[in-house]
């Protein structure tokens, strides 16, 4: 199995060793502790935002909604959801990942390619973003090119979506059972 995000299906099995030990299936049991709950919870917005950009563009391709009611609807959360993203990944290679690496040395290689997928990631975010202010520049100047500039916003996402929906479960899989067995170093 390839470590390139973009050709992953999984989290590569050298570094399954942690949910092995605690499986996603249980995940739901107390010894999973606030901070990776509040991991999960993080993830978990992040996957709700791309799937609400991901149908306001599916409406306006299907002809059900506007293209100013798509610039309305899309724009603000792409805003945010790029914004609240760059954070996360920024707090997690800075603060947790160094942790981590520290704590649980034989999964450092697994935490370097954590940090391989957020330097992929933010390439595309790069794309998303550029491409989101060429279409609300379009909208707002009232430009003719604004349905293909909504179209390149819309392949733009299509093409970051399943690269961060993998980074996301691949990520969850080292991280929630590392900060469980190590609850004592993560708190709120």
């Amino acid at each position: 199995m390839s470590d390139d995000l973009a050709a992953r299906s999984g989290l590569p099995t050298a570094y399954r060793y942690l949910l092995e030990e605690l499986p996603r299936l249980r995940w739901h049991e107390p010894q999973v502790g606030e901070t990776a709950r509040f991991w999960l919870q993080m993830h978990g917005h992040f996957r709700h935002q791309t799937q609400a950009m991901t149908r306001v563009t599916s409406g306006w391709r299907s002809g059900t909604l506007s293209l100013p009611d798509l610039h309305r609807q899309l724009i603000p959360t792409l805003q945010g959801f790029l914004q609240h993203l760059d954070g996360h990944h920024n707090i997690e290679t800075h603060r947790y990942f160094p942790m981590m690496r520290q704590l649980e040395p034989r999964i450092g290689a697994g935490i370097d390619l954590m940090d391989r997928d957020h330097d992929a990631i933010h390439a595309i975010l790069e794309d998303l973003f550029h491409s989101g202010l060429a279409f609300h520049q379009a909208v707002m100047g009232h430009a003719a090119t604004a349905p293909d500039a909504a179209a390149r916003m819309a392949e733009s996402l299509d093409r970051a979506t399943p690269l961060l929906a993998r980074h996301l479960d691949d990520e969850e899989d080292i991280v929630v059972p590392l900060i469980t067995r190590h609850a004592d170093r993560f708190q709120v």
